[in-house]
């Protein structure tokens, strides 16, 4: 069916500029007529020779009488046939353009990176440019979980860590961006978000539920210290000054990851979708139906799926990023310990149960979401409005805090406290 309307497109295209093209080549053949009236006139031995060469030429009696009397009944066709053919020539454009439209959908893929689930969703009018863009953007995530990687002693980061003390290390213009904006973080949160944590965190074990007794975590504070960690743009190296120190990118990797995934996507010219790491989500475009996103906020005090969803929000070229003190913990008599390591006590931080910020970097979102949740409610409020971001705070007592501009464009599933 799409060879006949594009053949019938050709024809009638072809048609059309026939019809604007023969008045002039009635006034060519004309001059050629005349021409050979001027010389068989001149030499007549010429229109013998000729053999009927003239009369060929006037075969449909365009003749000097009978030629303006033609042309003049041929003036009035073209413009009938150009009307008839152009809405012929539009009609045939209309099917062929409805046979070969292809409306956008959604497609989505998940896969198991950084150690938690990673969901992909994007906006395409082609299942195959969709499935190599998302492929594309997991291997981008794949990549950075590689130099990026604490436990791993093949990443970049083990190699600084490794040379604490005593060399800077030249690394990939990933990980020295990523360093950079967590100092960036550091300043900002005077300290509460720390990528120097390493110390800390390498004691603890959310697996198999340990946590270090109270003397190895005083030893391990005076390790703890961004002020130590130097970054050379110029020579691409970063350092630790002491033996001992580590680098723990945890807090900031997977939202930094989620804007690396979203730039691959962009490449790969798809226009919309989100890339979700586990709380670390980036919304970018509309939906097919020309709506924003909407994101699910989880609820701190969820007892099974029906109260999962604590609000929604929409968004559109976005990050969101939640931490909670439900993500990873334990109980260790009767005291729940969880992930969110405050680095100037060593121990799980007690002032917050989630932190939701929304930003346009998924890398800040993350980062701030910890550094903020370590700080507290009051202190993480002011955060908010020095950095301009949106968010939520829900405190250790159950009570809400909604940034101003937020108020009246999240829904909450309940009234918030």
């Amino acid at each position: 069916m799409k060879r006949i309307y594009i053949y019938s497109f050709i024809r009638m295209t072809t048609l059309f500029i026939k019809s604007l093209l023969t008045p002039g080549r009635l006034r060519r053949r004309q001059r050629r007529v005349n021409s050979l009236y001027q010389r068989e006139d001149l030499y007549p031995s010429l229109a013998k020779r000729g053999k009927g060469r003239f009369s060929d030429l006037c075969k449909f009696n365009f003749g000097t009488l009978n030629y303006k009397h033609y042309l003049k009944k041929r003036a009035v066709k073209p413009s009938l046939s150009f009307l008839l053919l152009f809405f012929c020539f539009a009609f045939f454009f209309f099917l062929l353009s409805a046979c070969t439209h292809q409306e956008d959908r959604i497609y989505q893929k998940s896969k198991i990176l950084m150690d938690t689930l990673v969901a992909i969703t994007v906006v395409s009018a082609s299942e195959s440019k969709a499935e190599k863009s998302i492929d594309d953007a997991f291997a981008a995530i794949e990549k950075l979980e590689k130099l990026l990687n604490f436990y791993s002693a093949e990443s970049e980061i083990s190699l600084i860590n490794r040379n604490a003390g005593l060399s800077g290390v030249k690394v990939s213009s990933d990980v020295l961006r990523l360093v950079d904006k967590a100092l960036y973080v550091s300043e900002k949160t005077k300290g509460s978000f720390d990528i120097t944590i390493g110390p800390l965190t390498s004691m603890y074990d959310f697996h198999k539920h340990i946590r270090p007794d109270d003397g190895k975590i005083r030893e391990k504070l005076s390790l703890i210290n961004y002020r130590d960690l130097l970054t050379d743009n110029a020579k691409s190296t970063v350092y630790l000054k002491r033996k001992g120190m580590l680098i723990d990118p945890g807090g900031i990797t997977k939202g930094y990851a989620a804007d690396r995934a979203v730039e691959t996507l962009k490449k790969q010219g798809i226009h919309a979708g989100i890339v979700a790491i586990a709380g670390d989500i980036k919304a970018f475009g509309l939906k097919p139906d020309g709506k924003p996103w909407k994101i699910g906020i989880r609820n701190p005090d969820a007892k099974g799926d029906k109260d999962d969803v604590m609000a929604t929000v929409e968004l559109t070229d976005m990050a969101i990023s939640t931490s909670g003190d439900y993500e990873r913990y334990f109980i260790s008599n009767g005291k729940k310990i969880h992930h969110l390591l405050d680095p100037k006590t060593g121990y799980p931080a007690g002032g917050c149960r989630s932190v939701t910020v929304m930003a346009k970097e998924g890398v800040f979102t993350d980062a701030f979401a910890t550094g903020i949740f370590i700080l507290g409610p009051e202190k993480g409020m002011t955060v908010f409005k020095e950095m301009g971001f949106s968010g939520i705070v829900i405190d250790s007592y159950g009570t809400t805090h909604i940034t101003p501009d937020l108020r009246g464009k999240i829904e909450f599933q309940k009234n918030p406290s």
